[in-house]
């Protein structure tokens, strides 16, 4: 069964640097209300790690990105999709980017939580609305548990590199 899904509010520091995009909430996700909640997805223990903090709670989470900078949202506000897979997502509904880049013009880094984000974001926002033409755009590992193919620690000297002068 197809379910209709929707994303979450955005986690918005007050002056964000560096903006950091999925695709849309896993089942997991969705059933605990709060970014990559699934147990094996790495992007909290990668966080962690480039963030030098323990992070147990969501408000721990939300406070650490908010107080480095990190904007962090998805590439859609909604769609369809049976299960957690991007391949499986149906009708998507980009979220509203044009009015984040005019209300923070300074935040000009948009780095992809996988090559599935990056992949909508051209898709459904590039070619569907105006952003400033300065942005630098990054295309991280998927945190994904889908994305086996990498382990945590290949994850993270990923994102440590590709980070490195952002955080």
């Amino acid at each position: 069964m197809t379910n209709i899904c929707e994303g979450f509010e955005p986690i918005v520091p007050s002056k964000p640097a560096i903006m950091i995009l999925g695709t849309m909430p896993s089942v997991a996700s969705l059933e605990q209300s709060f970014y990559y909640a699934h147990p094996r997805n790495a992007f909290w223990p990668i966080m962690q790690i480039l963030l030098n903090k323990t992070l147990v709670t969501d408000q721990e989470k939300a406070l650490a990105l908010k107080e480095r900078g990190i904007f962090l949202w998805d590439v859609l506000q909604g769609c369809e999709r049976k299960g957690s897979l991007d391949s499986a997502i149906k009708h998507p509904q980009a979220n509203n980017f044009e009015a984040v880049f005019k209300h923070y013009p300074n935040l000009n880094v948009v780095a992809f939580n996988g090559q599935a984000a990056e992949k909508l974001f051209k898709q459904q926002v590039l070619k569907k609305q105006t952003l400033p033409d300065d942005l630098t755009y990054l295309c991280l590992p998927s945190t994904s548990p889908a994305n086996a193919r990498l382990s945590l620690q290949d994850k993270v000297l990923l994102w440590q590199e590709k980070l490195n002068n952002l955080l």
